[in-house]
């Protein structure tokens, strides 16, 4: 089983690929969030914390500079991450992302022989992006289907994504009830060094609505 996660760093510009449970960052303020929100993460996609965190022993992290690419708020530091809703696909839009992070876990995957690839797009309550859509997941199956060897040798791939159906709110009541530490993730496009959401942006935005619709505290802790 490969788990692709991305998340910022102490330069929010930055992503990185993780495949597995952990990660290596030179963020001490958020390298607790990231790894427990991929466990929380992988916890919601199986049900099953314990062989979750038997991954971390294999875990491999790849170090991915999107600002080479730019062309978002999260991968180009002279663009603001907006703070107001905006019609159409927002400017925290990274341009295909997910095709990146995809195929390097493809590429990984073949290599370890594993056939199954998680990832945790979700199309309800989202901002709209095109490579979150459950076509696009689709479509990218076919095409590692058709261009790698391991498929064409009759070990074909399956690109899961547990989530993508799934509101925030029932996102996090699984979460709940499988024993997830909220309090211990964040979804911030603008993190501070110190781990703090900002609050305003649409993650934020979304993750607040998704604990209000759920019924259940919102333990994130936001910039004052």
């Amino acid at each position: 089983m490969a788990i692709i996660y991305s998340y910022p760093t102490v330069d929010p510009v930055r992503e990185d690929l993780i495949l597995g449970t952990d990660v290596s960052s030179s963020n001490k303020a958020t390298k607790n969030f990231t790894i427990q929100s991929i466990i929380d993460l992988v916890t919601v996609a199986t049900g099953d914390l314990q062989t979750v965190l038997a991954l971390g022993n294999v875990a491999t992290g790849f170090d991915i500079d999107l600002t080479k690419i730019g062309g978002s708020a999260l991968t180009d530091s002279s663009l603001d991450v907006p703070t107001q809703e905006s019609t159409g696909i927002p400017i925290t839009y990274v341009p295909a992302r997910n095709t990146i992070f995809l195929s390097i876990a493809a590429s990984y995957a073949e290599t370890l022989k594993i056939k199954d690839i998680f990832i945790g797009v979700n199309a309800i309550d989202y901002s709209g992006y095109p490579d979150c859509r459950p076509e696009f997941i689709t479509s990218f199956e076919k095409m590692i289907n058709l261009g790698t060897k391991s498929a064409s040798e009759g070990n074909p791939f399956k690109v899961l994504t547990p989530l993508v159906s799934m509101t925030k709110s029932e996102i996090i009541n699984t979460g709940i009830k499988l024993g997830v530490d909220y309090s211990a993730t964040v979804s911030c496009y603008s993190l501070s060094k110190s781990g703090e959401a900002c609050g305003n942006c649409d993650s934020c935005k979304f993750r607040k609505k998704g604990f209000l619709d759920a019924g259940i505290a919102d333990p994130t802790l936001y910039k004052k």
